[in-house]
Formats: structure tokens, sequence, C-alpha cells
């Protein structure tokens, strides 16, 4: 157990450390908050240019939505008075539009079992928002064999991460799917769908090279998922509620090499005020958005770029919450240049509405996918029956055995 006193004790003795730290990273974050105001200033070619200048870089960069609003930022423009008028204008907003959202979890026993193995389960739920017609749950599990979790066991750095890549496989075939039979929406008269993935459509990796198998095949799925959208003409936003990237950050670094690298992230310098009682932060309200940016990473792989070199996924950030930091949505970069890029956040928006500051869609998914600690105790006893009829060793330990029932 936790004991309060010797926990307050411990950090009343780090107390000078915290808020050195607290103050220092105050004023980074005002510092960076106003020099990213800056850009509104600035056109989008003129700043790829002073990045390029500056030994190129490969870091974000802004959409030509910069030069239409003069802004890093796009305001949210209707104002309700009242929850039910929200609502409202959610309801609109979806009516007759289907949006799907897809979640998973997973079970790894780890070494209290004598066999590795493991499983994942992934939901779906497909809601069309039209009168008469149901919305649809799904499940999908999958067994993950001793054989998959061992195939490239030096390419991994344990078996939980197989297990994780497995889970989200699985998840992006599953909105594949769903891309894949809503194509053609155009021709059929219907609204435009939006596809919901819990977390980014991009992945870093800080090892030399792509070609460690972990990175390139989270690498593979995502892209694989990104082409799928275009190709479907259905946009797949990537929704991440709390983000720690700092894109826009290190574009303001690239901009101005003499600035000291900070430990600002770029959800924080959205909602902090450029100086001290001074400048509103950037997001202010529900709804604002930042304008479209074009995410590069100098570790990113390959993939993330299409044949010309131009980046295929790219972010805004939107004010989804009254006090809190932004949530960020990756989007394929075809979105923006189709003009779908309003109505897709609208559709954000609505879900955020009808799901209390987060998609309807992913919560529901969420809810429906996961696995409980006693899940996982059922899936060993299953196992252990399963191998007591083929007559193969599969032992749990006592002290799993132990912990279970004290637990």
């Amino acid at each position: 157990m936790l004991y309060h006193s010797r926990l307050m004790t411990a950090l009343e003795e780090k107390r000078a450390e915290f808020v050195s730290f607290e103050r220092a990273l105050r004023g980074e974050v005002r510092e960076a908050a106003a020099r990213l105001r800056a850009l509104g200033a600035l056109r989008a070619a003129e700043i790829r240019e002073r990045v390029a200048e500056r030994g190129g870089t490969r870091v974000t960069y802004p959409s030509e939505e910069l030069d239409e609003c003069g802004s890093v930022v796009v305001p949210f423009e209707p104002v309700w008075r009242s929850h039910e008028e929200a609502r409202a204008w959610a309801f609109a907003a979806l009516a007759g539009r289907t949006t799907f959202a897809a979640d998973g979890s997973q079970i790894y026993p780890g070494r209290e079992v004598s066999m590795p193995v493991g499983a994942v389960q992934v939901a779906s739920f497909e809601n069309p928002h039209a009168v008469g017609v149901d919305y649809v749950k799904e499940a999908h599990f999958r067994v993950v064999s001793p054989g998959e979790l061992l195939e490239h066991e030096r390419a991994y750095e344990s078996p939980d991460q197989v297990i994780g890549l497995k889970r989200f496989e699985l998840e992006a075939e599953t909105i594949r799917a769903f891309l894949k039979r809503k194509k053609g929406w155009r021709a059929r008269g219907e609204r435009m769908p939006v596809a919901f993935l819990d977390g980014t459509l991009l992945i870093s990796s800080r090892r030399k090279g792509t070609e460690v198998l972990f990175f390139k095949s989270y690498a593979e799925a995502l892209t694989e998922l990104v082409l799928a959208s275009r190709e479907a003409e259905v946009p797949v936003v990537g929704y991440i509620d709390q983000s720690f990237a700092p894109d826009l950050r290190d574009l303001i670094e690239a901009l101005d090499p003499a600035l000291r690298q900070t430990n600002v992230y770029d959800a924080q310098l959205l909602r902090t005020a450029a100086k001290a009682g001074g400048d509103a932060p950037l997001l202010r309200s529900w709804g604002d958005r930042t304008i479209f940016w074009h995410c590069q990473r100098a570790n990113l792989a390959d993939k993330f770029y299409d044949e010309q070199g131009a980046p295929v996924v790219g972010f805004v950030y939107m004010q989804t919450t009254a006090d809190g930091y932004p949530a960020r949505l990756d989007l394929p970069a075809w979105v923006y240049k189709a003009g779908l890029l309003e109505e897709t956040v609208d559709a954000v928006r609505a879900e955020c509405i009808v799901g209390n500051g987060y998609p309807y869609a992913i919560e529901t998914a969420d809810a429906a996918a996961v696995m409980t600690a006693r899940d996982r105790e059922q899936f060993l006893r299953v196992m252990q029956e399963f191998a007591a009829r083929e007559k193969f060793d599969f032992r749990i330990a006592r002290k799993a055995s132990s912990k279970a029932r004290r637990r």
C-alpha cells in the first residue's frame, strides 16, 4: 500500500526542485507562444524558405491556411447560450453521416505462465446517425501464439511489445475495412463518412535507420491506413487527447537556431498567454483550432512522404474542453488538399459535444474493447483447459495464483 504521510514528506524534500523547474518552464512556454503567434505575420512559403536557409532541417511547416487567415489560429464562430443549442448543432453536423471508430486492448500474462501466449481484442463502433438505421458494434479477438511472439525476438524490446503491435495492426485492419466499404459515398449521395483512430497517425524512431522491425511494422500499418483513406476518399482522424508532440516548438527553434532548446510541447504553448497578464492564449475558446500543418520530422520513416517528398500526414490542434489543453488531430494531407478539412473538423467537434469533451465514437469503441483483470483470469483458465485437452504443458506460477486470490 502507499503511505500518504511518507509520500508527502518525500515531495516536500523535492519542493525546491519542483518550484525551480516550473518557473523556468513557464518562461520558456511564454517565449515559445509569442514566437508562434508572430508566425501569423509571415507567409507559408516564407517560413519554408527561412527553414531551408538554416540548413533545410526536416521540420513541420504551415499550410496555405496561414496566408488565408493571417494567423496560426482559426476561430470557431458559432456561440451557444446553452448545452441544448450545442447538441442541436452537433445533431445537424452528424445527421446522416456515418462515423466509425476502432479501439483495442490486450492480454499478456508474461513470466507467470510456462508458455508465451497473448491475446488482442479490437472493438468497432459504426454509427450511421440516421433515423431507423441501427448502429453496429463488433468485436474481433485474436490469440497471439508462441511462434508469433518469438519469431522476431531480437527485433523487439519485449514480447509485450509484439502484443501491442498485433493489437494495433488489427485496429488498422478494422478501420481499413470500413474505409473500403464507404468508398464511393459521393456517388451514392451520402454525407462524408469519418473514421477515428484512438492515437496518432505518425510514429517516430530515435534509433539509427528505419530497418528496426518494430518501427518498420508500425510505420507500414499507419501508412497503409493513410493510403486506404486517400483511396476511399474517406477521412481518418488520429485523435490524441493529450499530446506531448513538439512539432511546432521544433519549427520555432529551426527558425532561430540561437534559441535555446526547451522542454515545451505544442499543447502547452497553444494554451499559454504569450506574456504575463498580456495576450490571451492562442486557442481561446471551445472549438478554436490551429491552421493545418504539414508534419515533417527528422526521425520519420520515408513511408510518411509521397513520391515528391511531401508529408502524407498533417495535423491541427483543437480546443475540445473549456479549460484543458487542446486535442491533436492527425489527418492525412489529402483531406486538406481536397477541401474537406473544415467538414472533417466539424464532425470531430460534434462527436466531442455528444461525448462531453471526447469523441463519442472512440469512447464507445474503447468501452466495448477493454479487457479487465477478470477477463485476464478467464483467459488463463481457458488456456489451461485447452492445454489439458490438447495434452501440452501450460502452467501458471503459484505466485501469480496467490496474487490473484489476494487482490
